[in-house]
């Protein structure tokens, strides 16, 4: 899609800041140069889009802090053309940026209105992806296995059907890879895994973040 040049100082800003705490991989820093992020907050917050903080959405739930997006976004390292499942659409915000790095994006969303508020809004913007109303904890088993999955809520556990849809390796292709924060309500650790086989998994533990809550249901 074009680039908005509306706000177009603040996004450069954006983009060093986050650089300088130590997001250096270019196709990253472009994804989230491309992506208007003023169209996915409240008007009364507009002004704010381009600050490295997250934001209310409504309904209890945020937009997520640019280096949060960027931080996971680095760790899923997307390439042009793999399926990347996102559990918690939420504004929109990640999955426009996994559709600027050429992902082919699939998402679930578990909270209805911001399901059908959100969709309406990516479609507008011209970010074509599949979006799903569901319980994220589940997956995508009709569509899986994925090359990445990205969680974008703080999980108690790592549900066990998330890790069964990423995509087995082979003997030229690592297995996919699970970004998701793992932890207590008030704070989580990155965690990503990787399928090494059938059922095995190699798991590393990451820095800290506070998103909000995984929850189960559709709402």
């Amino acid at each position: 899609m074009a680039v908005d040049r509306r706000f177009q100082r603040q996004r450069d800003h954006l983009i060093e800041l986050i650089r300088s705490k130590g997001i250096e991989d270019e196709r990253i820093l472009a994804a989230i140069r491309a992506v208007p992020r003023h169209a996915f907050v409240d008007g009364a917050l507009q002004t704010r889009a381009y600050e490295d903080e997250a934001l209310p959405i409504g309904l209890g739930q945020t937009i997520s802090q640019p280096f949060t997006v960027a931080y996971q976004s680095l760790l899923l390292d997307p390439r042009p053309g793999e399926r990347i499942l996102e559990i918690g659409t939420g504004s929109g915000y990640q999955a426009a940026v996994l559709c600027e790095l050429g992902a082919e994006v699939y998402s679930i969303e578990r909270l209805r209105p911001l399901f059908e508020r959100t969709r309406h809004l990516l479609r507008e913007l011209e970010y074509r992806l599949s979006c799903r109303l569901g319980d994220g904890t589940l997956g995508w088993e009709e569509v899986a296995p994925f090359d990445g999955i990205i969680v974008t809520a703080g999980a108690g556990t790592i549900p066990e059907a998330l890790k069964l849809q990423l995509r087995e390796p082979t003997e030229d292709r690592p297995g996919g890879r699970l970004i998701i924060p793992v932890g207590g309500s008030h704070a989580q650790t990155m965690n990503r895994l990787v399928r090494t086989g059938p059922d095995s998994w190699e798991r590393e533990r990451m820095d800290g973040f506070r998103f909000v809550p995984l929850l189960t249901g559709v709402r």
